[in-house]
């Protein structure tokens, strides 16, 4: 089986490095469909009326629907495709709400590398904020993958 890498390899992340992602529009099909999976039917996503007598003055979505489509952003940008071998850490701050019909993107910036030689690549420190269509960062944090070693160098230090 072949598969086709379009990620960077860890030796490619350089501290400082800036990644904006493609943007998303959230709807209310999403937060039906996480509200399903995960079984997390809280008033304030699912239910218009009760939510509407809430501080946000209506549904909001589920923070770990925004925080997994973030990370699929990620991947769909290309940068972490078929690289990545475990997504080994994440800290994560819902800073502000995030609505049906809001549109997000992901700005990332590489804050760490570390050689990983025995585990066949590195782990890449990622500062991770989602942005809406204001500008305004709804939600922040850091990400840490462990991301595979170009073949020749893999092959090298085995």
């Amino acid at each position: 089986m072949t598969v086709v890498v379009r990620g960077m390899y860890f030796e490619e992340f350089e501290v400082g490095l800036v990644i904006l992602t493609g943007a998303r529009t959230i709807t209310e099909t999403d937060i039906v469909t996480f509200a399903g999976l995960s079984g997390d039917y809280n008033f304030i996503h699912t239910n218009a009326e009760a939510a509407g007598n809430t501080p946000f003055g209506r549904r909001v979505a589920h923070g770990m629907l925004v925080a997994s489509i973030a990370t699929g952003l990620a991947v769909q940008q290309g940068f972490i495709d078929g690289t990545t071998l475990a997504f080994r850490d994440l800290s994560w701050k819902f800073t502000k709400p995030v609505f049906i019909n809001d549109t997000i993107h992901v700005q990332v910036k590489i804050t760490q590398t570390k050689p990983m030689a025995r585990l066949g690549g590195g782990i890449v420190a990622f500062d991770a904020r989602v942005v809406n269509q204001n500008g305004d960062t709804v939600h922040k944090g850091e990400w840490r993958m462990l991301i595979k070693s170009r073949p020749d160098e893999a092959s090298e230090s085995s």
